[in-house]
């Protein structure tokens, strides 16, 4: 994996409350190596490891992006669920802002099967067809949409299983994490000083309650992700090209036997 220059800046953190974790009393100690000092009752996170790991997490989402692997952004708290959105759109990234379904990854055959109902209940709203519908079955399958919509929307284009998920809250989000251990999914988990580092195969020691602070992470890994994607963008557009000139090659070689003989 090669290392490149993301402009993150300590200052640009301290403004975003990165550094702030939570009381005292309430943290875990696998955090330690991560907390650099306490003031009022608080830990304060170490920044240049804030800084370190978050530089990588950016390498690795690019490199996957420059391969062309898929993303999961998950982050459900209500303060963190319209950055996630902005943030997965921007991206191309699937996500999930509301509610973790229980089995959504590690029981996909049924996700699957949800998917395919929205979207064929999306596709007869769009024809029409639910307009045409009894007023009482239209009701019942315009709840079913919107019901499927606030917890399946974020995923409704998503064919199979994520190659890398973004968590933004690792307590909140743990069934999540839990299942994507459970396939082995690779994971870049928010990690606040009441989290356990190791659970995630990247954790990012920052402050996952302030929006300031999960913008920016965010941000970053964004960032790093549209950066993967134009450079795919631009190797296979190389690669039609040099293509495209073999076989004008093939064309002119061909042509040229042809008027010999």
């Amino acid at each position: 994996m090669t290392r490149r220059y993301w402009n993150i800046n300590l200052e640009e953190m301290m403004e975003a409350r990165v550094h702030f974790g939570h009381d005292t009393r309430k943290w875990n100690p696998r955090m330690a190596p991560y907390i650099s000092a306490k003031w009022k009752g608080i830990h304060i996170i170490n920044l240049t490891r804030t800084a370190r790991f978050l530089s990588e997490a950016c390498d690795l989402v690019f490199d996957a992006a420059n391969r062309g692997n898929q993303f999961l952004i998950v982050g459900t708290k209500k303060k963190a669920a319209d950055s996630v959105a902005r943030a997965a759109i921007r991206a191309r990234c699937h996500y999930v802002n509301k509610k973790w379904l229980g089995g959504m990854l590690t029981n996909w055959s049924t996700t699957e099967r949800r998917l395919q109902k929205f979207r064929n209940l999306r596709m007869e709203q769009k024809t029409g067809r639910l307009a045409r519908l009894p007023k009482r079955d239209a009701a019942m399958l315009k709840r079913q949409l919107s019901h499927l919509q606030t917890y399946l929307g974020g995923i409704k284009y998503m064919t199979g299983l994520p190659d890398i998920v973004i968590i933004v809250d690792q307590q909140e989000e743990y069934k999540a994490l839990r299942e994507c251990i459970t396939l082995g999914i690779p994971t870049i988990c928010l990690s606040d000083t009441n989290c356990d580092p190791d659970l995630a195969d990247i954790s990012i020691p920052a402050n996952d309650d302030s929006i300031a602070s999960i913008r920016l992470i965010l941000t970053k890994l964004v960032f790093a992700i549209c950066e993967g994607r134009l450079c795919e963008k631009s190797l296979s557009h190389n690669k039609i090209k040099n293509g495209l000139r073999k076989l004008d090659n093939r064309i002119g070689y061909y042509s040229r036997i042809s008027k010999n003989i």
